[in-house]
Order: C-alpha cells, then structure tokens, then sequence
C-alpha cells in the first residue's frame, strides 16, 4: 500500500478557491467578521481583513500538527467525511473550524454531539456567538435570526425545519459528529435532507473516530456518505505518512515491563479459554446453516465481541434452540470471569466465581461447570484466597509489586539522574487505569496496603475469613507500625489535614459498600461503581522512601483538594511527589479527560496500568505538540501481561482498526460517486418524489427533475399528520424520505392522521405490552373510533429483530402465561372494537410503504381539524357538537349499519331517542341520514328478523328460549318465524 493511497485529496491553488466565509478580523484580534457573499460590495477594511485558510493557520493562536492542518485544509475547501484513527484527535481540527464561522453573519448547527463535546466547544469558543437552544418556539425562531453557532438535539431541529420556523435558506452549514451512526431512517439524515432540499449552498462536514463501524454490514461508507450528502473521503489511519512525519521525531522514551502472570492465575486463564474453546465448538456444531465466522475464541475475550454476535443472531433468534441461547449468554459470563481473574483482586475474583457455584444458576446454564475444567477453576480460585491449612492468606495482584517499585524506586532513582533544574522538582506521575474499579483498586492499596485492602474487600463481598495466616498478620502488624511512626514523625497539622479527610470520605462509603452488596443482586456492581467509585484520584508521598521499601506499608495519602479538581492548586500547596490515577476516559469528558489531565499536570512519567490504543496516541500526539528535546520528555512504563488474554485483545483492536481502515481505503479507490450525491444540483431526484395531478388515481411516480421550473410544476402531494411525540421514531423520516410531506402537530388522537377517515396509534412491541396491561390502549381506541370511521392499530416490529410475537424472548422475558394474557387481551380488544383494523408491520420501511398506499386516492387530512379533534377547547365542530351528547349512546348508534362519524351527529341531533328511531319510515331515515343506502342498513337492522339458517339451527329450544327473552310485547315475527322452524322440522 502505498503513501499516495492514503494521501488525502488537496487542491493546490487552495488559497484562491478558500470561501468566502473564511474571514477573522485583524491580527491581535480575538474573534471573526461577516463577509458578503460578493466580494464587490467589500469596503477596503473588509478586504484588508481577507485572509485565506492557508494564513489563518499561520496565526500564533492556530497550534496545529502537520496532519491536522492537512485535515483543516481539506475541510475548509470541500464538503466532505474525515475517518480518523482512535487518538489522533479531530477535535482540535473542529475547534478551528467552528472559530473561523463563528460570527453572527453565519448560522452554524452541529448536531449528534455528546454532552461533554458539547461543553468542550463551548468553553473554547467565544461565547456571544454560541447560542443555547430555546424552549419555546417562538424564542428559538428569534435566536435563529441571530446566527452564531448552536448544538441542537435533531428532533427540535427536524420539527424546527419541518415547520419552517428556522431560515433554511441562510443556514451556514451543518457539523455532524459520529458519522458512522447516520442510517437512512435516523433523524439526523432527515434533518440533512430537509436541509438540502431548500438550501443547495450550505456546506455539510462529517467526523468520525470509528473505523471498525463502517465494515458492519454492505457497503456501509457508501450508504453513510450517500445519507450525509457528501462525496468527498478523507481517510486518516496512524500508518497515514503524514501522521508518522509528525508524531515520530517527538516519540516519549517507552519502556515495557512484562509482568509475569502467577501460576494460579495462568491456569485459570487456560482453563477458562478451553470451555470457551469447547462452547464455540458446540454453538458451531448446533447451528450448521448460520454464518457464525465472527465467533472465535479471539474474538470472544474482546470487548466488542457481544455487540457484534447480538446484531448478527438478532434476525434468527426465534429460530435458535435454547442451548445456543445458553451457549451466547454463558460466553459472556466466562468473558467477566476471564477479566476479573486478570483485573480484580483475588477475594473479589473468588467472590464472583462463588456466585455460579450454585445450584441454581447450575441448573440455568449450558453445562460448562459440569466440566473438568470448571471444577480446576473452582478449586484454583479458592487457593488463590486460602492457603494449604485453609487459612485466609489472599494472593495479591501480580501489577501490585511491580507499580511499587516503579513509585518508591525506579522512578525517584531516575528522577535524580535527570540533568539541570529537573530534578528540583517533585515527580509528577499519571496511572492511568481500564475503569473505575480499577482506579479505586489502585488508590485503596497505595493509601491502605494491600493486607488490609484484600481483607476489607473479604468483608465487603461476605467472603469467610476464619484464621488469618501468619504472614498475613505480620503484614497488617506492619502497616499499623509504619502509620504510627509516621504520624510521628510528620507535622501534626499535616498528619490532621489529608489523612483525616480520608477517613471521613472512605469509611462511611465502605459500610454503604457492604450494605449494597449484601443483596444478591446482579446490578450491584453497577450501583456500586455509580456510589463508590471515581474516575480520578490525587495522591502524594506521606514519609521518605526508604533504601529497602516494604510494598505492604501505606507511603500514600489522598489530596482532597480533588473535588474542584483544580490540580495547579494541589501542587503549589503539596511540594511532594504527586501520583494521579486517572482512567482513560470520563463520563463527564469522555476521551478529552486524558488530553485535559495531560495539560493540567504535565506529568513527568506515565504508567499504563492497562493497554489502550486510544491513550496510547493521545500521549503521542500530546508530546509532539509539546516539542520538547529528549532529556525532557516523559516516560511511558507500559505494565503488560505477556503471552496473556491482555496482550492478545489489545493486539486484536489494533488489527480490527488496521483491517477497518484497508476495507475502507479500498472501497474508496473501486465506488463510484454520482455527481449529484451531494444535493446541490438539480438533478438529485433521491430529494424528490413527484405526485402529478394527470396520472389516474395519484399513481406515483419517480422522475428526475431537470431543471428547477420543473420542481415547481402543480402536483398534489400527499400528506401525513405526525404527532410531535413520534419524532422519537424513525417513522416520520421514512414516510418523508418517500415523497409524502410531514406535517408535525401536536394531536391528542392517535399517532398519524393518513386521511379524514384514516387514524393510525402505532405501538412497538414492548409499548403494545405495556399499554395492554394498563388499560392505557383501551381508551385510546375508543377515542379513535368515536372521532375517525377507520380507526387503525399498528404493531410495529424492529426491522433487526424476527418478525415474530410468540416467544418468551420477544414477546416477554416473563412466564409463557403472560403472553398468553397479552394474546387474550388483544382478542378482547378487537371483540370490542369491531371497526378497529390491525396492522402488522415488519419495520418502519414496510410502514411507510403502507401509509402511502392507503393515501392513493383518499383526501388529504386537515392539521386543524385534526389538532381540535378530542381536545377541552371547542376548536372543530365535531368536538363542540360530541360535548352535547351521551358517549354510550353516541358509541352505540355507531355501531349500527349505515351510522358513521359524518352522519352520527346529525342523527343525535333530529332521532330525539331510540323508541321514535323504530317508529320512522325507512325513507324518513335515509333524510335523516342523507343516504339512500345507509337509510335501508339501518331500517333493515331495526325491523328485519336476522336469524341463522336452517342448518346452522340447533335446536327449537333456542328459539323458544329467545321468544320467551323477548316476552309477550315483542314483536310478533320473533313468533312467526319459531313457528315456520318448528313446521319446516315435521
């Protein structure tokens, strides 16, 4: 593979074809100007402040790498989607971006942003050009008209397109984060087709740091290109030339420390690969006819691995027998049980393998712990935590020793070989970690020890103690002597200050901790990490390193000043080795944590407690945009288990992400782009779906408009009411993309208005469940019917799972008796609602394919009628006329023939009661209800006997029994007819 291959796309006159938009005010200047879009009417201020993209990245204020620039430039001059490799960062690339159209003469939206991306931009942007989303509508139309920037969520700006409240036609652009997860049906790809329906100038710029996503299914970089509305592919992998030209002069120092695995440990490691080995096996020999190529061993102690076997079993899981079931969920299990062994301390490892000990989850699953091999897990676990005499003498973690001697010996050794004023100054260390659980690991034993960390985790997981080993006590005997003697040699406002706010933090957290896992609950760890554990810690050093250093004794104590975190204040005031334990990305700041802590801290080493790709390259791209000689670059100490499950998955992702991105280098070099993909001719018929007036019964037809007159010609385009709340959905972006206009108000009646006639309530699965055993559809369908003739019900499938409702997986994860309660109920349902009409839909594709079919040749539905309709407000003459009437008689009468909801009221209005609806004449009710035909339906149902055919007569003891129901003052033909069945028998 070639460079040229990778190499971007550049143009090389790029600096007389940048855009106008690209504009900053004169040099010192903070923010950016306005331009016209004709240069012509440019004043000579505005020209001197001109400048082209080029020479905005020659400003001081632009710190940008090689390879980023290269990014910026090919953004900046075409619309397009940039794939960029785990760690190489396009956020700085965006930043600038977003700088250079921040001014109020632009309105700039970036949509499918996380929240902390969010609050990351905004904090780096000036903020009277960032705008926040208003509530109400008439606000947000206001703030539109002021341009700047806005992240906004895509449902308000979908309704906000929909209802034309935003100018669509002076929209700037549009940023679209995470790429990869633009599908046709979501409701970013319907905002950009909105968008690019009546603006054909506007730009569209797609990120995305997730190049395994786009080798899921067929063509998919084609498809999320073709949805985004861009043509041009910017690929960036670590192997880019570029990006090796930048990061490899300013390489920080590695080195890698293999931290033999014990033995105990690595037989369990084996062990455990072999049962899964076995269950690959078996789920292979099983199902013979399924494609099951992603299930391998390798793949399987991965940590991706579940997603992708789910999504590919999803179709045909009513389809699997209950082994493979088992087989998908017990691979899972023993994956957590893989980790643990590896990760977590013995006592919690040996806490959570006691839990499928039991005899009822041995009754639950697959069979694999009636194996050999399970039996050796059991065992070993148990000797990791007891010894020989069954005394409680836990083994520690195999990382533990190896980071102590890297704190208390490597590193302060090296730091007093470093040269120049370097070594005045305390260490700076960063740890950085897998997750939460981890982190509090690894500050609990640098703060406690390990003695007394493994014995509180034995308390805390309800793991027997019994007699503790002799070499156990004397370990905890020590830590007691090394806190006493440093409490005594230490200062006591200092041995006041830190170490009584960790014991007023940690112990109260330690007994919720017990409490919470006191309850045999799966989710407990899950709550626990949410209680207990933190993503970052501070430490620093407690008493002198001494020449021999005891690993057990507790040299470490926490900072509280962590809360704010504000770390340039918590080094002023400790001058002391500062130790930070960090994990690799936040719930708060997601991935940018890493590269925020870097800055803040500047560490002088970094320890890899486990491998991460992405953390990895962020350390690389953090020390070549500091640029700093050899001597003065940080460590990096990797602590790795080799030849183990850790090295392999790491060694996986990368291949995965190297694989992913030769998949998509060459799809690029062999897909063919038509010219009208991005939207801005005219010529893009994939925007347009026409419905001419000409053609018999509103056939629908696809033509490709020519020329713009031709998209203005008359045609009658069908219409659908959408209810707000079904903006969730894909739905509304499907009946759109296939040519029906969407119309989104806010109805109190069903979810979808396809005529006068016609409502729709749509109901997923789970919704249909939960609305049954509410009674919360019962009445949404007797509003349906009493206000609309052809009330729907549509159940609506997952286009990824079996279109499939008997079963325990898809119906309820609950006993076969409640689905067959939600079989009953749907029964009841349509025995009460004789003109309610259920549809079945597969997906939301099919869905739409209906809803356009039933609208051929109906009439179009009012969007006020419809809003009025079943409101308090008397808004529309049936809901003022139905507040006059007795909704038992109105639902009733409705259910006669020839009574429907455009001539019901006129009949409550004129019929005065039932008795004198027997005394008129048939041509009187056909007046009454202005048709010839419903008149005879309902004077026929009124006095013409109804009675079963011949054959189909039972007995005469059921028509003497309905005479006598009737009695003496019924009508005589009840008798008549009686009478001839009883002749016609002799």
């Amino acid at each position: 593979m070639s460079d040229s291959e990778l190499q971007p796309p550049i143009e090389i006159n790029a600096a007389s074809e940048a855009p106008p938009d690209v504009a900053t005010e004169a040099t010192g200047a903070t923010g950016s100007t306005a331009l016209p879009e004709s240069s012509d009417s440019l004043n000579d201020e505005d020209l001197a402040n001109l400048v082209t993209a080029e020479e905005y990245l020659l400003r001081k204020d632009v710190v940008l790498l090689e390879y980023e620039k290269q990014m910026f430039l090919d953004l900046i001059h075409q619309d397009g989607l940039l794939v960029c490799g785990k760690g190489l960062s396009y956020e700085r690339v965006l930043l600038n971006i977003l700088k250079v159209y921040s001014d109020a003469g632009n309105l700039l939206l970036v949509i499918n942003s996380s929240d902390w991306e969010e609050q990351y931009y905004k904090t780096q942007l000036d903020s009277k050009y960032v705008h926040e989303v208003a509530n109400t509508a008439t606000e947000r139309e206001r703030v539109y008209l002021e341009g700047g920037l806005q992240f906004i969520s895509t449902r308000i700006l979908v309704v906000d397109l929909l209802k034309q409240r935003i100018p669509i036609e002076l929209i700037t652009g549009i940023i679209v984060l995470r790429a990869h997860s633009i599908i046709e049906s979501c409701q970013e790809a319907f905002a950009l087709r909105l968008f690019r329906q009546r603006n054909k100038t506007g730009f569209i710029k797609a990120f995305s740091s997730s190049p395994e996503s786009f080798t899921i299914g067929y063509a998919h970089i084609e498809r999320t290109m073709r949805n985004l509305f861009v043509k041009q592919l910017f690929i960036w992998p670590r192997f880019h030339a570029t990006v090796r030209a930048a990061l490899h002069p300013w390489q920080a120092q590695t080195i890698e420390l293999h931290v033999p695995l014990s033995t105990r440990i690595s037989s369990i490691q084996t062990h455990i690969l072999d049962i899964m080995n076995f269950l690959v096996r078996e789920i292979k020999r099983i199902n013979r006819t399924v494609d099951l190529e992603a299930i391998t061993v390798e793949n399987c102690v991965t940590k991706k691995f579940h997603k992708i076997l789910q999504a590919q079993l999803d179709c045909i899981w009513h389809q699997l027998n209950s082994q493979t079931k088992l087989i998908v969920a017990d691979l899972k299990i023993l994956r957590s049980l893989m980790i643990s062994t590896m990760y977590h301390d013995s006592v919690s490892a040996y806490a959570l393998i006691k839990r499928y000990r039991g005899t009822e989850y041995a009754i639950s699953n697959s069979g694999w712990t009636l194996l050999d091999a399970a039996e050796q897990i059991f065992m070993l676990s148990k000797q990791r935590v007891y010894n020989g005499q069954n005394e409680f003498e836990p083994e520690p973690c195999p990382k533990w020793q190896a980071l102590t001697e890297l704190l208390t010996s490597h590193i302060p050794g090296d730091m007093r070989r470093r040269r120049g004023a370097q070594h005045l100054q305390p260490p700076k260390v960063l740890i950085l970690c897998q997750d939460a659980r981890t982190c509090y690991q690894l500050k609990q034993y640098l703060t406690q020890g390990g003695a007394r960390f493994l014995l509180q985790q034995a308390m805390r997981h309800e793991v027997q103690v019994g007699k503790l080993s002799d070499k156990l006590s004397k370990e905890s005997q020590s830590q007691v002597m090394a806190e006493a003697t440093e409490t005594e040699t230490k200062p006591k406002a200092k041995a006041e200050g830190p170490k009584a706010e960790l014991e007023t933090t940690v112990t109260p957290q330690l007994d919720e901790l017990a409490q919470l896992l006191s309850e045999a609950d799966v989710d407990a760890d899950v709550q626990l990490q949410q209680q207990l554990f933190e993503e970052s810690y501070m430490l620093t050093m407690t008493q002198p390193v001494s020449k021999e250093p005891d690993p057990n004794a507790s040299i470490f104590e926490i900072i509280p000043e962590l809360e704010q975190f504000d770390v340039s204040a918590a080094l002023a005031e400790h001058r002391q080795p500062c130790i930070c334990l960090q994990t690799f990305k936040t719930e708060r700041e997601g991935s940018l944590a890493l590269e925020h802590m870097l800055e803040q801290l500047q560490p002088h080493y970094v320890i890899m407690y486990n491998t991460n790709v992405t953390a990895i390259r962020q350390l690389e791209v953090f020390e070549a945009r500091r640029r700093l000689p050899p001597a003065e670059r940080m460590k990096i100490y990797f602590l790795i288990h080799a030849r183990t499950v850790e090295e392999q998955s790491y060694l996986t992702s990368l291949r995965r992400e190297k694989s992913a991105f030769e998949l998509i280098i060459d799809t690029k070099s062999k897909m063919v782009i038509p010219e009208y993909q991005d939207g801005k001719t005219d010529e893009a018929f994939v925007l347009y779906k026409s419905y001419d007036e000409e053609e018999p019964a509103n056939a629908q037809t696809r033509k490709g408009a020519t020329t713009g007159a031709a998209l203005t010609t008359a045609r009658i385009t069908p219409k659908v009411i959408v209810d707000m709340r079904e903006f969730r959905s894909d739905l509304p972006c499907l009946i759109h993309k296939r040519g029906l206009e969407v119309l989104p108000v806010t109805i109190t009646i069903g979810d979808y208005i396809l005529t006068p006639d016609i409502c729709v309530e749509r109901k997923s699965i789970s919704d249909l469940i939960g609305s049954l055993n509410s009674g919360r559809l019962y009445n949404q369908c007797v509003q349906m019917q009493r206000y609309y003739a052809k009330p729907i019900l549509l159940i609506e499938f997952d286009q990824n799972r079996p279109f499939h409702l008997q079963g325990k997986f898809m119906l309820s994860q609950q006993t076969t008796a409640t689905n067959a309660d939600i079989m009953q109920k749907l029964q009841l349902l349509t025995l009460h609602f004789p003109k309610l009409r259920l549809i079945w839909s597969p997906s939301p594709y099919a869905t739409a394919q209906l809803f356009e079919e039933l609208k051929l040749g109906k009439p179009e539905p009012d969007a006020q009628t419809a809003a009025a309709l079943g409101s308090e407000e008397t808004g529309g003459a049936a809901a003022g006329e139905q507040l006059h009437f007795n909704n038992a008689i109105h639902d009733f009468l409705l259910r006669l023939p020839g009574i429907h909801t455009r001539n019901v009221h006129a009949l409550l209005r004129r019929g005065v009661s039932l008795r004198e609806l027997l005394k008129r004449t048939q041509s009187e009710l056909s007046d009454l209800l202005q048709s010839q035909e419903s008149g005879k339906l309902l004077w026929d149902i009124l006095h013409v006997a109804h009675l079963p055919e011949k054959d189909e007569v039972a007995g005469s003891s059921a028509l003497l029994a309905a005479s006598k129901q009737f009695g003496s003052g019924s009508h005589n033909r009840f008798r008549k007819a009686a009478g001839e069945a009883r002749r016609g028998r002799r």
